[in-house]
């Protein structure tokens, strides 16, 4: 038998919304060059992704990972937390 080295896409972006039930939506920046002018542009996506314990707030940075359709738009799941937001006081 061969083994075949599944390759998984992740991703590092900012929570942005945390309004949904174990849901929160992810906002994933990355710069691309463009093909004409060469001007360096920002761009962004926003990802779906699955939050089981409700522990993320708005502002918090994570990594999330490509996995199983988890509903009609979620398929990413948050595998790490990389940084808190900052509390207010």
């Amino acid at each position: 038998m061969t083994d075949k080295l599944k390759i998984v896409r992740t991703l590092t972006g900012k929570v942005v919304s945390n309004k949904m039930d174990k849901t929160v939506t992810v906002l994933v920046g990355r710069s691309v060059k463009h093909p004409l002018i060469g001007k360096v542009i920002r761009l962004s996506s926003k990802f779906h992704a699955h939050d089981e314990k409700n522990e993320l707030g708005e502002g918090d940075v994570v990594e999330i990972t490509e996995g199983r359709p988890l509903s009609k738009h979620k398929s990413w799941v948050v595998t790490k937390v990389i940084s808190k937001a900052q509390e207010l006081s």
